[in-house]
């Protein structure tokens, strides 16, 4: 995870990773086959904490877009990982972090049709939105850390804010947006 977080899939050398880890660097090899499957098992293993830690909740957006904020404040090396994966678009993209996405937009479209959140935008954008709100302030993040960097100091009220932000989009009837 260090050695992927500080240099990505290209920057990472297997050499350092074996060091770090006491093996044999070719074993790493033997049973990865290639770095992008050992960066993507790296990844895999971290998102499916994320999903297990923060339990989704389409009838109130706000605190989950608070908790995705606490989460990535608090784990910079998963959120850079994160950014190196946009970036560098090598390994593949785990088959969980789709399927999550897609539970996620099945539950909000069912908790709009219950009238529970508002219809002016789709599931896609709301979940999208509130990931890009949640996660601009932190390390995977090229806005919120350069543009605002007193805020990262008043974690309460930034997390406030982007709460605040996300109830606005979350309960905007169709036709007011």
């Amino acid at each position: 995870m260090a050695e992927f977080s500080a240099h990505g899939i290209a920057g990472a050398r297997v050499d350092r990773i074996a060091k770090a880890a006491g093996c044999n660097k070719n074993l790493i090899y033997i049973y990865f086959e290639r770095k992008e499957a050992l960066f993507t098992t790296i990844l895999r293993k971290h998102l499916t904490r994320l999903y297990d830690e923060l339990s989704f909740t389409p009838d109130d957006l706000p605190g989950y877009a608070g908790r995705v904020f606490d989460f990535a404040m608090a784990h910079p090396d998963l959120m850079r990982l994160m950014a190196w994966f946009a970036l560098e678009q090598k390994a593949d993209n785990p088959a969980e972090r789709g399927a999550a996405f897609k539970a996620k937009v099945a539950a909000l479209a069912e908790a709009q049709s219950a009238g529970l959140a508002g219809a002016a935008f789709s599931p896609e954008f709301i979940l999208t939105t509130i990931m890009a709100l949640a996660t601009a302030w932190s390390a995977a993040s090229a806005f919120g850390p350069s543009f605002d960097p007193d805020a990262a100091a008043h974690p309460a009220v930034l997390r406030k804010s982007i709460a605040d932000a996300v109830r606005l989009i979350a309960t905007a009837k169709a036709g007011n947006g």
